[in-house]
């Protein structure tokens, strides 16, 4: 079996207030899962419609304490584990280190229900911390349906926003991964940086307002601007993909990506809440 993904995030609340929003059922409705029920130390369970699988809950608790808890969970009908562990890093803020067992990058493009797990969690823990810093949530990626769209409000203007969408080196700082952009049509658009040797293209542009990228058989991200009283509303939609398998996988890490992006704006002292982010057959990457 192949190494554990590992997702370490610094989150601005102590361990009791993370604990809570970590165990406590209204709190999880907000963050991670349309249905949730806990009974600890026996019961861990949440599904629905934001969850992979989401039929039915699929988990067994296997271990809860006042610094984390581990979970089995079924899946494509493997059981795998995962955990969260919570460390104090001062009075106010917390490390928490989840770990997810069954994860491989093979698995990650591959479209199963396992591999979509290593963006579900991103997403869902920029969710948690965005919960913690009383900030809107992104929108949860919903697996029963096809539509993929959302918005993001930015206490910034247009302009700047924009210019940290097209340069590769503030994309490259806020999404916490290299990233090779040509800001013209029929530019490169390389996750991994030029050297990766793979890149998207982009497919339209109107600059300052809208961005278009053909990722190939994942379909088209488009990225619209709109800006009113020195606030910016990002539009983000992927399109041109097959509906009957849709890239989960990709719109999870695509939208996780962009509570990063708003921070980077809205924080004077901006530092990314990822410590570090192990993507298996990846080097780490590292804050």
């Amino acid at each position: 079996m192949s190494e554990p993904m590992i997702l370490r995030v610094r989150l601005a609340a102590p361990v009791e207030a993370v604990h809570r929003a970590l165990t406590d059922p209204a709190e999880l409705r907000v963050w991670l899962a349309e249905h949730v029920e806990v009974e600890l130390p026996t019961r861990y369970e949440f599904w629905g419609r934001y969850t992979p699988e989401g039929d039915a809950p699929h988990q067994r608790l296997l271990h809860a304490d006042d610094h984390g808890l581990r979970f089995a969970w079924l899946l494509d009908g493997v059981e795998t584990t995962t955990g969260f562990t919570l460390e104090a890093e001062s009075r106010d803020t917390t490390v928490l280190t989840l770990d997810q067992s069954h994860v491989d990058f093979a698995e990650a493009i591959s479209g199963s229900t396992i591999g979509v797990l290593q963006t579900f969690w991103a997403l869902s823990l920029a969710n948690l911390a965005a919960h913690l810093e009383g900030q809107p949530l992104l929108p949860k990626t919903d697996f029963t349906s096809a539509e993929m769209r959302g918005e993001l409000v930015i206490a910034a203007p247009a302009d700047k926003v924009w210019e940290s969408l097209t340069d590769s080196g503030q994309a490259s700082a806020w999404f916490g991964y290299p990233i090779g952009i040509e800001p013209w049509v029929g530019g490169r658009y390389a996750m991994g940086g030029f050297e990766s040797g793979h890149a998207a293209k982009v497919v339209d542009l109107d600059p300052g307002r809208r961005m278009s990228v053909d990722w190939g058989p994942i379909g088209v991200t488009t990225w619209e601007l709109a800006e009113s009283q020195g606030k910016t509303t990002l539009t983000f939609v992927q399109s041109g993909f097959d509906e009957q398998n849709p890239p989960y996988s990709a719109w999870a890490g695509s939208v996780s990506g962009l509570a990063e992006l708003r921070r980077f704006h809205e924080m004077a002292d901006w530092q990314p809440i990822w410590l570090s982010v192990e993507v298996p057959g990846m080097e780490p990457l590292t804050a």
